[in-house]
């Protein structure tokens, strides 16, 4: 009865799967995932300012990560030094 039951399960889920795979393969040779405007939207409808704040944003996280590496550096070479010392 088990083995009865175990076996439907698994002809039952690699079925499904089956269809699965099927819709995917058909979806994708579909073009249903493909957006090739979605680029040339962006930058149509994004305004002068907007292109300014996200540079200004990625400017001010390099200089974030530019000062924590520097402070991170200094506390190492401190720790050397007191290492040294002691």
């Amino acid at each position: 009865m088990i083995n009865d039951t175990l076996f439907f399960m698994l002809i039952v889920g690699i079925i499904i799967s089956a269809g699965l795979l099927l819709l995917f393969i058909w979806a994708a040779r579909s073009g249903q995932f493909d957006d090739a405007n979605k680029m040339v939207n962006g930058l149509l409808y994004d305004s002068v300012e907007d292109l300014n704040d996200a540079i200004k944003k990625e400017k001010n996280l390099k200089e974030a990560k530019e000062e924590k590496l520097k402070s991170e550096k200094e506390k190492l070479k401190e720790d050397e030094v007191s290492q040294k010392l002691d």
